[in-house]
């Protein structure tokens, strides 16, 4: 059963948020700017909230972007209620919590009702990428990522609707209207950062091609106040072969030194990508090429360990090796977004519609 509501959910009268046992899956984005509380301390007052999931660390905390469960944990709960903020990518962390945490309720015999109090998606309704469909085992996309684009242009109401309708979801779940949440009316989707490294207005905008550097030793200014802003590492050199442009950003040669993370106090020299004031950008197509351009240029650049999962296409890995041109790489990127925009279509909750970047 699945439904879509347009009051907020503290006037939602099941009697499972009423009177069930009720668990909150959720980050610091459940503030409520009207009550001046989070959203878990509706039913703590109401006296039925029986789990808490949240990060278990202090916010802005680098590398603990994840909420863990066990399990039994879900047992005995007759309502869980999601609300983060989502990035707009598929490969973020804390929306791939969101759907082990469906697949392990796919996976109970009375399972909860599913809540998803739904934000606006930061990075808008723009699509980039392709779908993960290799049967390859190399290629097999990360545990819980679904079959999207990198840049989904979904909200994560309308992501969890199309991943219950994927694994084939038995247990009823209700999306939230954005629309109906005041705190998505009062603050913008990035005042309250969604994760330590995806902190500002512009961050979004980069990450469905940023990501990747984190499975290469290119880091993208992890560590720093401007992370996916910036890329280097301390074997770039400004003074020889300059990377590739791209229309939406401007490339400016600088260096930084990360506070954490990959080359924490060592210097990096790079590029703090800077986008265009109104201009469109894709950031997919845009770090493809920049990782083409490291892997010519640099002997000691490296694609480590989950990158191939995480980049989840045969196709692009070719285009990155060389072994394709760049007008290949456009005109396949180009199709696998009309054919994904066409399935996404069926589960969208809002009139906007997902659209390219042309």
């Amino acid at each position: 059963m699945f439904s879509f509501r347009t009051t907020p959910l503290i006037d939602q009268l099941d009697k499972a948020l009423l009177d069930g046992a009720v668990g909150c899956f959720c980050t610091a984005n459940c503030w409520r700017t009207a009550q001046n509380r989070y959203m878990w301390q509706i039913f703590q007052e109401r006296g039925n909230l029986k789990r808490l999931f949240v990060p278990k660390e202090a916010e802005l905390t680098p590398g603990t972007n994840h909420i863990t469960f066990e399990p039994q944990e879900l047992e005995g709960l007759d309502a869980i209620v999601v609300e983060i903020q989502d990035t707009g990518a598929r490969f973020f962390n804390y929306t791939k919590d969101v759907l082990k945490l469906m697949e392990a309720l796919a996976a109970m015999k009375n399972a909860p009702s599913l809540y998803v109090v739904d934000h606006i998606n930061p990075a808008g309704r723009v699509v980039e990428g392709t779908m993960p469909e290799s049967a390859l085992p190399d290629y097999l996309p990360e545990e819980h990522t679904a079959r999207v684009a990198h840049r989904h242009g979904l909200t994560l109401g309308e992501l969890c609707y199309l991943y219950c309708n994927e694994i084939g979801a038995k247990y009823p779940l209700h999306v939230i209207s954005a629309l109906a949440t005041e705190s998505n009316r009062d603050i913008l989707p990035w005042v309250i950062a969604p994760c330590s490294d995806i902190p500002g207005l512009f961050t979004c905008e980069l990450y469905a091609g940023g990501g990747l550097w984190n499975n290469t030793n290119i880091t993208p200014g992890i560590g720093t106040s401007r992370p996916y802003e910036y890329i280097g590492a301390p074997f770039v050199k400004h003074d020889g072969p300059q990377p590739p442009q791209m229309p939406g950003v401007m490339l400016r040669p600088c260096s930084f030194t990360p506070s954490a993370g990959r080359y924490a106090g060592e210097r990096c020299y790079g590029y703090q990508l800077m986008l265009d004031s109104g201009g469109s950008y894709h950031s997919l197509l845009h770090t493809l090429e920049l990782l083409r351009f490291f892997k010519e240029y640099y002997p000691q650049f490296k694609l480590e360990e989950g990158f191939k999962t995480k980049l989840a296409d045969p196709q692009l890995m070719d285009y990155i090796l060389g072994q394709s041109s760049r007008e290949e790489l456009r005109e396949y990127v180009k199709v696998q977004e009309q054919k994904w925009i066409r399935k996404a279509k069926k589960f969208l909750l809002y009139e906007d519609q997902p659209y390219r970047v042309k």
